[in-house]
């Protein structure tokens, strides 16, 4: 058993879902234990593919760290909030490495989200200044021209496909927040395409072989083509604004490099090279596409389940939004019922369902000892769901997230952007996005799910989505 275990510090936290590590609740002994029904040579593997969120949930039944094994590695995993609180709070200790940051690195070289420890503040640094009101507002401009633009042929009793058109209006969006006009069309359609590819093949590419991912298979060879388009399209990108060739006003791009020359010329202080830029570029199309997507198809299912929330949603929105009017970034403080659903559907969905971390020197976790180099695995969905989070933690419940009901144990629990140091950089533009949306589509449209939708997991897939939604419109009725 673990004798002391760290108690959180004391201090404001923002937002109701904030995931700052003050007011953390105390838990004074964790148990260890190791998870039974491994199989020869592929242990757990087969159980976490199935079904990666019931697999990992279930283990805290188990005890408060748990052993699994995958195909040769032994992974410990963090299943109580507070015992993962420890290990997020300390990624010097716990630094990011792992299968998971091993592949994500061959997309994302170096960036914010990839880079171990000793690179990550002055990352933080450099990155954190592009993310500013005047980006805020030029990222809800793009937000609301590819709304407008993927609805501009709606027609009432239209059917639509809920993740592809999600995932066109948030690649679009980035792309259009990140270059501004400086991207031409057929550039944005190579970069869309070779990003959907390299996204759908980097989970698959995570669990071969070494060996395997050397053959020249056909999943293997498109997997290299569209990441070596994307880097080579990044690049250019990066050099035509660096030349100011294509400088683009206000955009996400521009922003970095003005950054970047700014604590060049400043105290102390490299500024980030081209291929520094690369990296954050890329990382920022990795974890703001298909995130947002899939938030945003969850989101609409469950609305479709809970009738007093989509009423809620819905009266707001006649308040705020009168006639059906677009929204603006100044609506987003009296969004807060939209606001709340999203919250909600990020604690029961959130986007990125394993990560994985590296003890950095020998530890000690839940009274097991851990050599340097153990890998830990944990899931912000498994965690969200644990009984020491939340009361009926399975039932979906927006108003759990009015002010006056948030604790801090929910707080601690809620990790679809992290928390602490390596919390997500662009976390309040992705909940910006996805409120901005739904408001500026559900103010006109009702978006109702047809028979037959397929809510199983796409087996592999980088983030948590649904295999099938397909929504029919119908117009708001006033």
């Amino acid at each position: 058993m673990n004798r002391g275990a760290r108690r959180g510090g004391s201090g404001p936290i923002g937002r109701a879902y904030g995931g700052g590590m003050s007011s953390i609740p105390a838990v004074p002994v964790f148990t260890a234990a190791t998870a039974p029904g491994a199989l020869p040579v592929l242990g757990h593997g087969l159980r976490l593919l199935r079904g990666p969120v019931g697999f990992l949930s279930s283990l805290h039944e188990h005890g408060d760290l748990v052993a699994v094994r995958l195909g040769p590695t032994t992974a410990q995993v963090p299943c109580h909030p507070a015992l993962l609180a420890q290990v997020l709070e300390d990624d010097r200790l716990f630094d990011k490495g792992g299968v998971f940051y091993d592949r994500a690195r061959d997309v994302a070289g170096n960036g914010l989200v990839t880079c171990p420890h000793r690179d990550h503040r002055r990352q933080r640094r450099l990155v954190q200044s592009a993310f500013r009101r005047p980006q805020l507002a030029h990222h809800a401009g793009a937000v609301r021209a590819e709304v407008d633009a993927a609805a501009a042929d709606w027609r009432p009793g239209l059917v639509v496909d809920a993740f592809p058109l999600f995932y066109g209006i948030a690649l679009r969006t980035l792309a259009r927040t990140l270059y501004s006009t400086a991207i031409d069309a057929e550039l944005a359609t190579g970069v869309e395409r070779a990003f959907d590819t390299v996204l759908n093949g980097l989970f698959r590419q995570m669990f071969l072989p070494a060996p395997v991912r050397r053959l020249p298979l056909p999943a293997n060879l498109r997997y290299r083509r569209a990441l070596a388009y994307l880097h080579a399209a990044t690049r250019q990108l990066v050099a035509a604004h660096r030349s100011g060739e294509a400088g683009g006003d206000g955009d996400l791009l521009s922003a970095l490099l003005a950054a970047a020359d700014e604590d060049e010329g400043g105290a102390g202080g490299a500024g980030l090279s081209d291929a520094e830029v690369h990296d954050q570029v890329v990382t920022l199309l990795a974890a703001g596409t298909e995130t947002v997507a899939a938030t945003l198809t969850w989101t609409l299912w469950r609305l479709s389940l809970h009738p007093a929330a989509a009423e809620q949603v819905r009266a707001e929105l006649d308040a705020v939004l009168p006639h059906g009017r677009a929204p603006r970034p100044e609506d987003l403080p009296r969004l807060a019922a939209v606001d709340r659903v999203v919250s909600e559907t990020l604690r029961l969905h959130p986007p990125g369902w394993l990560f994985t971390r590296i003890t950095t020197a020998p530890t000690e976790l839940a009274g097991r000892p851990l050599p340097t180099g153990s890998t830990l695995v944990f899931s912000p969905a498994a965690v969200s769901r644990h009984p020491a989070a939340h009361r009926s933690p399975a039932v979906f419940d927006p108003d759990r997230w009015r002010p006056e009901r948030v604790t801090p144990a929910a707080r601690q629990g809620f990790l679809p952007f992290g928390t602490g140091a390596r919390k997500c950089v662009g976390d309040l533009f992705a909940r910006a996005e996805c409120t901005l949306v739904l408001a500026a589509l559900l103010s006109r449209w009702r978006l109702v799910p047809e028979p037959g939708a397929d809510l199983r997991p796409v087996p592999l897939a980088t983030v948590l989505r649904p295999r099938r939604l397909r929504l029919r419109l119908r117009l708001v009725e006033r």
